[in-house]
């Protein structure tokens, strides 16, 4: 989305009172949970079609061929158990023999960040030919969320009818999260439940995505048969052929702007920081509710790890949701220090980095509309 798209977008009110993203406390519901593990708004348009690969990475041209085969595979009526098996393959010839026990059920999508992994991961959500109730969406942490909310048993009968999960950004990071839901997963298989998903690489691996693939398969051990790995290269596509980040405006600009945007909400960046720390990530979806602009004063860098995290996961719901940020301070890419830049939660940052500058370029256009 342009900045221009977004200024069209958010109707001037002068004089408004804006909102205040620390005065929100949402309690979100089980039931909202499994409702809303669909792509998000950003992702809901999306298609293979739209996808345009760099004519200088083959591996994002092959990725969509591979993708649309699985995804046509994945036809025909629903069945319980290994009958269900031969629906998994890759490729289009397809016959009613059911395939080895070995052939993989699976894709993982391996690639640094800003390759198009979420598109085409929403893209295969959109072409499985299967009423959207039997598939799901989500990011890791909104799946171990849901196991939270419902329940391990819960969960798996949840989610044992469907025909396909996808799961983006599978947490390395953390051994019990992981285990914890590569043992759903692996309930999901037996159930003949079709798997796809995406990850950041383990701590202190420095690769942007080189090693992801080999540690994927690893942590999620016993289930490593049953994914074919997809490998896409590229540039972060946020920034090809695209203008710089603007930088950061003055208190009064982004103030005015606020006033003059419909449901845009102003805090303080510090203030921020300290409510995120009272609300469950689970809730950062439904605390972004209705807002049409992100307006916050004093960037400053993060303090810890922990806040930074916490930082990452608003990033990735704003940017879901297509909600512009406009900011004064510092620009977005001294949020980190070098140490976490150097560290083991590094990709998350330098993604967090990216999806932030991508908002700010959307917002540009509110300031100058203000």
């Amino acid at each position: 989305m342009s900045s221009s798209t977004a200024a069209s977008r958010l109707s001037p009110v002068t004089g408004a009172t804006p909102l205040s993203l620390c005065a929100r406390e949402p309690h979100v519901p089980a039931d909202r949970l499994v409702a809303e593990m669909v792509p998000p708004p950003r992702f809901d348009s999306v298609r293979f079609a739209t996808y345009i690969p760099d004519p200088k990475q083959p591996s994002q041209t092959e990725a969509v061929r591979v993708l649309e085969d699985f995804a046509a595979g994945l036809g025909g009526a629903p069945a319980a158990g290994s009958a269900r098996r031969g629906l998994f393959g890759f490729g289009r010839a397809r016959t009613k023999t059911p395939k080895s026990p070995a052939a993989p059920r699976g894709v993982y999508l391996d690639g640094g960040y800003g390759v198009g992994k979420t598109h085409l991961l929403a893209s295969l959500w959109h072409a499985t030919p299967a009423e959207p109730a039997l598939k799901a969406f989500g990011t890791f942490v909104e799946l171990t969320n849901l196991v939270g909310a419902l329940g391990f048993q819960k969960t798996v009968q949840t989610l044992s009818g469907h025909r396909l999960l996808c799961i983006d950004e599978f947490e390395l990071d953390d051994p019990g999260d992981t285990v914890l839901v590569s043992t759903l997963l692996g309930r999901l298989v037996e159930a003949g439940v079709a798997l796809a998903a995406t990850s950041n690489t383990l701590p202190g691996k420095l690769g942007e995505g080189r090693f992801a693939a080999a540690d994927f398969l690893r942590e999620i051990q016993g289930l490593s048969a049953h994914f074919r790995t997809l490998r896409i290269d590229g540039e972060d596509y946020r920034h090809r052929g695209l203008p710089e980040a603007p930088a950061p405006f003055s208190d009064e600009q982004v103030t005015k702007a606020a006033q003059t945007t419909e449901n845009a909400s102003l805090d303080d960046f510090a203030q921020l920081l300290e409510h995120l720390a009272r609300v469950h990530p689970s809730r950062y979806g439904a605390l972004t509710d209705g807002l049409g602009a992100v307006c916050l004063t004093g960037v400053r860098p993060v303090p810890d790890q922990s806040t930074a995290l916490r930082l990452v996961v608003l990033a990735d719901r704003l940017y879901d949701r297509e909600v512009p940020v406009l900011a004064s301070g510092l620009p977005f890419d001294r949020l980190f220090s070098e140490e976490m830049l150097n560290g083991g939660y590094r990709k998350k940052y330098f993604r967090a980095i990216s999806r932030l500058t991508a908002l700010a370029r959307d917002a540009k256009g509110l300031v100058e509309t203000a």
